[in-house]
């Protein structure tokens, strides 16, 4: 069976047992993969922003926070526990050089302490990480294996 599925920005989409989920343009954004490995049980979430401000835009994956909680709260329904989840994150860049002291000039660290923050006090151990810099990346989750690979233009490809 070949299942490929592609996570959009401000997306998330799970696999079990078999399947491939890839989201691109990593850039300040965050890629975050949890994965069950009892079950093989695997989501892929793509935010855009460390937190919802007000009541928000309506598109609960865009956020770090109710992103990952809506994604957490799906994946327990189908049998994932939080103690034996792990996750692996990729993005974070700093994308634009912006004068001043622009919140959004370093929106991509907001997103990695956010979303670092948010899976600790879940209890989910961050097992590997490819993030900061100022390049964009696509990550690649099989959810058989659990692994995860990072593509970034001009660079190697890494395992994480």
């Amino acid at each position: 069976m070949d299942k490929n599925l592609t996570v959009g920005i401000a997306d998330m989409k799970f696999a079990r047992q078999e399947g491939i989920l890839i989201t691109y343009a990593l850039g300040s954004c965050i890629g975050i993969s949890l994965y069950d490995p009892m079950i093989k049980l695997g989501a892929l979430v793509h935010i855009m922003l460390p937190e919802v401000f007000g009541s928000g835009d309506g598109n609960i994956f865009k956020y770090a926070d109710t992103g990952l909680a809506e994604t957490l709260r799906k994946i327990e329904i189908m049998g994932a526990r939080k103690p034996r989840l792990i996750a692996k994150i990729a993005g974070g860049a700093k994308m634009f050089e912006l004068q001043g002291k622009s919140a959004l000039g370093n929106i991509g660290a907001r997103n990695i302490v956010s979303v670092k923050q948010i899976l600790r006090s879940e209890g989910i151990r961050l097992v590997a990480e490819d993030v900061g810099e100022n390049y964009a990346r696509t990550m690649t989750f099989d959810v058989s294996t659990g692994g995860v690979r990072i593509r970034t233009y001009g660079r190697a490809e890494i395992d994480l």
